[in-house]
């Protein structure tokens, strides 16, 4: 094998990092809002995917059935669609039952732990147990060729963009707009921001149904480099929540630098050993550098 060759397969590899580590710093950034911010452990967080994954494919299935000259044009409607079903699941949620246990940690991993559970049998008993693929715009597949031997997935780089579209529009919200400044507001000091008369339990539902939203995001994503299954979510759950706690709980630029390297370690590593071996390794190396560094790689400066 030649340097040239070898040079290829390792931007290639690069690049099919940079995919996954598209998914998991969407995944990453709903986390980061909902227990960065708020300190919930949503253990739900993977299913709220999996509702934005499935919409795309319900997408799919009505414009293959009754327009097919929708087809090429239905995903970027499905994304936002992905959105807003996501946004509306999650408003549901806190709602119904979150709401009532802020504060109380465990109750909140487990009570999520089992809404999880009875979102996968609903979509089980919805699409049936085995898994399903949308079938994609002609646009969004092939490849582009920069150079002899280096392909780059056209979808691949849809998802990045999508993910850098996200991530800005995040970072502005939370800085720019009215809801941003609640946010900080509440996180900062919930009992002074009551007494200014903001509604700190509406900014509560608001910024867990976004978190929920971009999770449904990260869902739409995902359908372009893998099929979708009742259980799809939860795969991911543990390296979103990796991402979040490695990054820096509070910190939204900690976590896309995380994402980035656990994508990036896991992707390469995965060409040189087996999956599970890839996993153990970025594992290993997570679990070491938080040893030195408990608090995260960026961690919130806030007064005691």
């Amino acid at each position: 094998m030649t340097l040239s060759e070898m040079l290829n397969i390792g931007l290639m590899q690069g690049f099919a990092g940079l995919s996954l580590f598209s998914v998991l710093l969407l995944m990453g950034l709903g986390l980061a809002i909902i227990f960065g911010q708020m300190g919930v452990i949503n253990m739900a967080h993977g299913e709220f995917m999996t509702i934005g994954a499935y919409t795309i494919y319900l997408f799919s299935h009505l414009s293959e059935t009754y327009a097919p000259g929708f087809v090429q044009a239905y995903f970027p409607f499905a994304i936002v669609a992905a959105f807003a079903f996501a946004f509306a699941a999650g408003w549901l949620a806190e709602w119904a039952f979150i709401r009532h246990l802020y504060k109380r940690p465990l109750d909140t991993l487990l009570a999520t732990w089992g809404l999880s559970l009875g979102m996968q049998q609903i979509f089980r008993t919805t699409f049936g147990a085995k898994e399903v693929s949308p079938t994609l715009p002609d646009w969004l597949m092939g490849s582009w060729a920069p150079a002899e031997g280096l392909d780059i997935p056209i979808n691949g780089m849809f998802v990045m963009a999508l993910t850098l579209v996200v991530t800005c529009g995040v970072l502005i919200a939370l800085h720019k707009s009215r809801w941003g400044l609640r946010v900080r507001a509440t996180v900062a000091n919930r009992v002074m921001a009551n007494a200014t008369g903001m509604n700190t339990k509406k900014t509560d539902r608001l910024t867990f149904a976004i978190g929920c939203g971009i999770a449904g995001v990260a869902g739409a994503a995902f359908t372009t480099i893998g099929s979708t299954g009742p259980t799809s979510g939860s795969l991911y759950i543990v390296d979103a929540f990796l991402v979040v706690t490695f990054g820096g709980a509070a910190s939204l630029l900690g976590t896309v630098v995380s994402a980035f390297g656990i994508a990036q370690t896991q992707s390469i590593a995965e060409f040189f050993m087996t999956g599970s071996m890839a996993k153990v390794l970025t594992l290993m190396a997570i679990v070491t550098i938080l040893m030195l560094r408990p608090q995260g790689l960026f961690a919130s400066k806030v007064r005691r």
